[in-house]
């Protein structure tokens, strides 16, 4: 990020970091895309009342006021003033809603856009962000594949991004049905607060849960010991996720006729289901870890955290889930599962500890050198012919030495540098073109001059984490 920026948790990147940046959001979109993903934009205000559903507190939504009427917002509810969106899950629902008669469903979103939250500013998170958003949204119900589906499509795309620096990543699943069906089944009646707090294991650790679990929930010591061994459960398949779970129901004394154990059940036999059905496409990419509780109430289904493979320090880079009644209108319901890149977080972690970089940050191939400003329409032709034929260049700012010239395109990564031909030599001369990579120059015609593929393709971006070994590809 810029130094010297002056709000804190507003990142403002660099020319060369905005590069990396960009490659970024077009190798996600381009991933998006070959999986049948159609690209939308939503506003960036919603109603108070919308951004509330989510189970966010007010405090986390920056309202906006024209300046005149400041004053008289202050005593306005924050359900009846319009905000600016934290996420793009909630804008979603409403946009569904709102044009559900011209949709086609499944629908099968991608949404890549700036939003804002009002959360305390550290390394990695920032009040102005741009999430990565796909989805898929039914009318009235939705298929329960594309639970497994979704995760596979995010771990494709971030395989796509190790050669820029990315380490590997991999999804740790859950299903809320089963969380809650076993809360219930050991007594537990604040199902959200338990998961609020068992949500907070990584940050705050298993005794500080505990705790919590008992003093916020209502739960006895066996009860919190009970839900931190769920959370403690893993395996490597469907199968032995169940034998884990069946033993640990016997422990702790769950019967297994009870409604709620039968929607515990359910919700193993779901996660069961993505966990074995990923194995087959992209084996370990997707995995069952019965911690991750995404706090926020209105999941119904599958639940992810996605983690970097020696990154764990940085937390989930991704996360999402499955909600059947965030978008409602009247008794029709449009049930969606959905995951989000925190982008902006993602491209800060490729940058400050990934080492990511550009080879250049100019999009020009060729900048066109001026020997006189008398003679600077002769060097905007030249570029304006070049242009013409799908070529992008640049016309040098000055009409300096040409060593300053050459100077200028190689700080912006300008692999060539084209030389009019000079009119003060007798003929004219003729144009020349150096390729200041190699030092290589040679006479060059503006209506035939091709450059080298390697040298001019697209500008690339690497990292110092490994490149694709093929383990998930």
């Amino acid at each position: 990020m810029a130094h010297g920026a002056s709000l804190s948790g507003f990142p403002e990147w660099l020319p060369e970091e905005r590069v990396v940046e960009q490659r970024v959001i077009d190798t996600l979109r381009e991933v998006f895309g070959l999986n049948g993903f159609i690209g939308i934009e939503t506003r960036a205000v919603e109603q108070g009342s919308s951004l509330l559903k989510k189970g966010e507190t007010s405090k986390e939504i920056y309202l906006l006021s024209r300046l005149q009427d400041v004053a008289g917002d202050v005593d306005v509810p924050v359900e009846n003033r319009i905000g600016l969106h934290f996420d793009l899950t909630v804008p979603l629902s409403r946009y569904v809603v709102e044009n559900s008669g011209r949709l086609v469903f499944p629908f099968k979103r991608w949404q890549i856009q700036k939003v804002w939250r009002g959360e305390r500013p550290q390394e990695g998170r920032f009040r102005e962000f741009v999430q990565a958003d796909i989805d898929v949204v039914g009318n009235g119900d939705l298929p329960s594949h594309y639970e497994t589906e979704l995760p596979l499509v995010m771990v494709s795309a971030l395989e796509r991004l190790r050669p820029f620096g990315l380490p590997k990543a991999t999804v740790h699943a859950n299903n809320r049905r089963l969380s809650e069906g076993y809360y219930r089944a050991l007594g537990l009646t604040d199902v959200e607060g338990v998961l609020r707090e068992i949500d907070k294991l990584d940050k705050i650790g298993a005794d500080e849960v505990a705790r919590l679990l008992q003093q916020t929930c209502g739960a006895s010591q066996a009860q919190a010991r009970a839900c931190l061994d769920l959370a403690d459960l893993t395996a490597p398949d469907g199968a032995g996720l169940r034998a884990g779970f069946d033993a640990l129901c016997q422990r702790h004394g769950i019967a297994p006729d009870g409604e709620a154990h039968e929607m515990a059940v359910e919700g193993l036999d779901a996660l069961a289901a993505v966990v074995d059905g990923a194995a087959r496409i992209r084996p370990g990419s997707v995995i069952a870890d019965l911690r991750i509780a995404r706090g926020l109430d209105y999941y119904t289904g599958s639940v992810y955290e996605t983690f970097l493979e020696g990154a764990e320090g940085l937390g989930s880079i991704c996360s999402g889930g499955r909600y059947d009644n965030l978008a409602t209108q009247g008794n029709r319901r449009y049930p969606g599962v959905g995951l989000s890149i925190g982008l902006s977080r993602l491209v800060s972690y490729m940058l400050h500890t990934a080492g990511a970089h550009a080879s250049r940050v100019s999009p020009a191939v060729v900048l066109v050198a001026v020997w006189s400003e008398s003679g600077r329409a002769a060097s905007n032709a030249i570029a304006d012919d070049l242009r013409s034929r799908g070529i992008a260049a640049d016309v040098s700012p000055t009409a300096a030495k040409l060593g300053r010239q050459i100077r200028y395109a190689d700080r912006l990564g300008i692999p060539y540098v084209w030389f009019p031909a000079d009119a003060t030599q007798d003929g004219g001369g003729h144009d020349e073109v150096r390729d200041i990579v190699s030092g290589t120059q040679a006479p060059a015609d503006v209506t035939s001059w091709r450059p080298d593929t390697v040298v001019a393709r697209q500008t690339v971006v690497t990292g110092d984490a490994p490149a694709t070994d093929g383990v998930n590809g």
